[in-house]
C-alpha cells in the first residue's frame, strides 16, 4: 500500500501535460468519525479536481466502517491538480457534517499499474484529530492516439448522465401514523412527514392536534439506481413561530423490495415513539434514452437496419414483452403562453409513454424555445398513447402547465415532421402555441397482436395537484374588479349625499322617498334628512 499525502515534487511542473485516464475503485472506510447522536454516522465520499466535483458515492447508513466498492473513470488534462477526497455525514433536512478530507497527488502515481491507496482523513482546523482512513485502488493510464475517441465516449456518456434517466418509479402512499409522541402542552402534536430519496424530496400536509394522524397521500419518486437506495423518512411537529420539533425517523431499503408488487410497511420510529404505515410499489422502467439530434441511432442506416431486424416477423417468439420502439424528436415550440410577469416563460418539455417519462432542458425567458432532443422508448403496448407536455419552470413552486399533445402510437407517420397545436389538460380546447415533433415507431405486428389480450400497464405517475399560477392571477383579477366596483359604488353614493351633481342627487332623493314610503315614518323622515343639502341641515340646526 502507499499513502501519497504529499507530492513527490510539489514545485515541479508535470513532465507530460497530455491526456490521462484515472480509474478509481472506492473500496471502504475504516474507523470514521462519529457525527450522529447514536454513536454512528451516515458517510458518503466526494471527489474533486480543480474545485469541480467529479464523483459522489452512495450513502452507507449507520456505519463507521462503510464498504462502497464503487468505480469511476476520470479523463484528465494533465496531472498538476490533485484529487481532493472529502467525506461527509448525511443529515436529512440539515447541512451534512464534515468527516475529514485528504489529497491524492497524481504526479506521484506510477503509470499503467493498479495501486492500492490508503488515505488518512484529517480536519484542517484540527490536524491532530484521527478521523479514520479511506481505502481505494487507482490506475493512471496515459492516453495518446486514442484520447479523442475516449473523450468522445465520455462526452456521449455525460449526455445521458445529465438527462438523469430513471430506472423505475417508486410509488409511495403515506397512510397513517399511530401512537406518535406528544410534543405540545395539550398532550397532542401537529405532525407532518418529510421524505427524501437522493435529491428528491416530498413533504406531507400537517395534521393538527392528533397522535394518530390519517394522511392518505400518494406521491412518486424516480429511481435512478439499479440497486435501489434508501428512502429517508422523518416526522416533525409543526410549531408556529418557532423551530419545528423532531419526532422520529425511519428508513425504507428499496433494494430488498420486489418490483411490480405493492408492499405494506409498518415502520417503527427511531429516536421517537409510534409508527408509520406506508404502501410502497416499485415499477421498472427500461429501455429509455435521451440524446441530442447529433446522436440519433435511426439516422445511421446500419443501426436502423439492426432495429428492423430486431422487430422482424422472424423474431416474433423472442421476448414477447418487447413489442417495439418509438423515437421522438422534440424540435422546438412557437408562440407559447407567457406564464411569468415579465411576459416570458421558462419552458421545458416532458415526454411520457406509460410509466416511462423523460424531459428536456429548460430554455429560459423564451416563448419560442428550441430543444433539439431525441427520446427513445421501448414499446410494450402498441395501443399506448404518447403524451408530450410543455411546462413553465418555477424555482420556488411547481411548474406551470402550458399545453399538451396526446398522440396514439398507431397514428404516427414515420419520419414526418409536424406542428401540433397545444391543448388544455382535458384536451377539450387549444391553448396558446404549437410544438414541432418528428416521430418513428418500429414494432412487431405479431407481438403487438398478442399483447392486445394482455391488460394494459397501470400508470403509476399521476399528476400531483398543484396551484396554478394562471388560476391565481385570474382570481386576483376578479377580486380586484370586485373591490374597484365596491369603491366606485361608495364614491357614487357619497357624491349623492354631498350634492356634487344636482341631477344625480335629485334622482337619488326621489328614489329614496319612493322606497322609504313603504317603511315606518321615522325611517322616511331619516331618509329625507340624509339627502338634504348640507346648508339646509345647518339652517334647521
Amino acid at each position: 500500500d502507499i499513502n501519497p499525502v504529499a507530492p513527490s515534487d510539489a514545485g515541479a511542473a508535470p513532465q507530460n501535460p497530455g491526456m490521462y485516464q484515472l480509474d478509481i475503485l472506492l473500496k471502504k472506510g475504516h474507523n470514521l468519525a462519529i457525527r450522529d447522536r447514536g454513536g454512528s454516522s451516515d458517510p458518503y465520499v466526494k471527489f474533486k479536481i480543480a474545485g469541480k466535483e467529479v464523483f459522489r458515492s452512495r450513502t452507507v447508513h449507520k456505519n463507521l466502517n462503510p464498504v462502497w466498492e464503487e468505480k469511476t473513470s476520470l479523463l484528465l488534462d494533465g496531472l498538476r491538480d490533485a484529487l481532493y477526497v472529502k467525506v461527509f455525514d448525511y443529515d436529512f433536512g440539515l447541512q451534512d457534517d464534515f468527516m475529514g478530507s485528504a489529497y491524492l497527488y497524481l504526479e506521484s502515481l506510477e503509470h499503467n499499474r493498479t495501486l492500492d491507496v490508503t488515505l488518512d482523513l484529517k480536519d484542517p482546523h484540527y490536524p491532530d484529530h484521527d478521523l479514520g482512513t479511506i481505502e481505494m485502488s487507482v490506475t493512471l493510464t496515459p492516453k495518446e492516439k486514442d484520447f479523442r475517441e475516449t473523450q468522445q465516449s465520455l462526452r456521449l456518456s455525460e449526455v445521458h448522465q445529465k438527462a438523469q434517466l430513471w430506472r423505475g418509479i417508486v410509488s409511495v402512499s403515506l397512510i397513517e401514523g399511530r401512537g406518535l409522541k406528544p410534543m405540545d402542552a395539550n398532550g397532542l402534536s401537529d405532525p407532518y412527514v418529510k421524505f427524501r430519496l437522493g435529491h428528491q424530496k416530498y413533504r406531507s400536509k400537517t395534521m393538527y392536534k392528533t397522535l394518530n394522524p390519517q394522511w392518505r397521500e400518494q406521491f412518486d419518486f424516480h429511481l435512478y439506481e439499479d440497486h435501489g437506495g434508501f428512502v429517508d423518512i422523518t416526522v416533525w411537529d409543526k410549531d408556529a413561530g418557532k423551530k419545528d420539533d423532531f419526532m422520529g425517523r425511519c428508513q425504507v431499503d428499496l433494494s430488498i423490495l420486489s418490483k411490480e408488487h405493492t408492499h405494506k410497511l409498518e415502520l417503527p420510529l427511531e429516536e421517537g415513539e409510534g409508527m408509520l404505515m406506508l404502501l410502497v410499489t416499485l415499477t421498472a422502467s427500461t429501455a429509455v434514452s435521451i440524446s441530442d439530434l447529433s446522436v440519433n441511432i435511426l439516422d445511421d442506416p446500419h443501426e436502423r437496419q439492426q432495429i428492423f431486424n430486431r422487430y422482424s416477423l422472424l423474431k416474433s417468439l423472442h421476448n414477447l414483452k418487447d413489442v417495439g420502439m418509438v423515437q421522438v424528436k422534440v424540435i422546438r415550440a412557437e408562440g407559447l403562453m407567457a406564464a411569468d410577469v415579465t411576459g416570458k416563460s421558462d419552458p421545458f418539455c416532458v415526454v411520457e409513454l406509460s410509466n416511462d417519462r423523460l424531459q428536456t432542458h429548460t430554455v429560459y425567458k423564451n416563448l419560442n424555445p428550441e430543444w433539439n432532443k431525441v427520446f427513445t422508448f421501448n414499446v410494450k403496448d402498441i395501443h399506448s398513447v404518447l403524451e408530450v407536455t410543455v411546462y413553465d419552470e418555477d424555482r420556488d413552486r411547481s411548474a406551470d402547465f402550458l399545453g399538451k399533445v396526446v398522440i396514439p402510437l398507431l397514428n404516427i407517420q414515420n419520419g414526418e415532421r409536424k406542428a401540433y397545436v397545444l391543448k388544455s389538460k382535458e384536451l377539450t380546447r387549444p391553448t396558446k402555441g404549437v410544438i414541432f415533433l418528428e416521430m418513428d415507431v418500429i414494432f412487431n405486428a405479431a407481438k403487438a397482436g398478442l399483447r392486445t389480450f394482455v391488460p394494459s400497464e397501470q400508470k403509476y405517475i399521476e399528476e400531483e395537484p398543484r396551484v396554478s399560477k394562471q388560476m391565481l392571477l385570474q382570481n386576483f383579477t376578479r377580486v380586484r374588479r370586485c373591490l374597484v366596483f365596491l369603491v366606485s359604488t361608495g364614491y357614487y353614493i357619497n357624491s349623492c349625499f354631498e350634492w356634487e351633481s344636482p341631477q344625480r342627487s335629485t334622482c337619488a332623493f326621489l328614489d329614496l322617498n319612493i322606497v322609504s314610503s313603504c317603511s315606518p315614518g321615522r325611517w322616511y323622515r331619516f331618509g329625507l334628512l340624509l339627502v338634504k343639502p348640507k346648508k339646509h341641515i345647518l339652517e334647521e340646526v
